[in-house]
């Protein structure tokens, strides 16, 4: 079987760490991921490794222009 994945990757993926605080936590993004082109997985990459206690997120990438509107962007 062969996998295929695009050059641009359509999810980051973040080590999440509680923080003191219950109601707060700490974000590092630590790789990327992208679907294969069959559709029944991902191929991820990541950059670094967490050490330690986190939770592992994977998301998907938003667009960067949005909400420009709102913010005296394009139109």
């Amino acid at each position: 079987m062969t996998v295929t994945q695009s050059k641009k990757p359509t999810h980051r993926i973040y080590a999440v760490r509680k923080t003191d605080s219950e109601s707060s936590s700490r974000w590092f993004e630590i790789g990327a991921a992208w679907p294969n082109k069959d559709g029944k997985g991902f191929s991820v990459k990541l950059t670094l490794m967490p050490v330690g206690d986190a939770d592992i997120v994977i998301r998907e990438i938003e667009p960067e222009n949005k909400g420009l509107d709102a913010e005296g962007g394009a139109q």
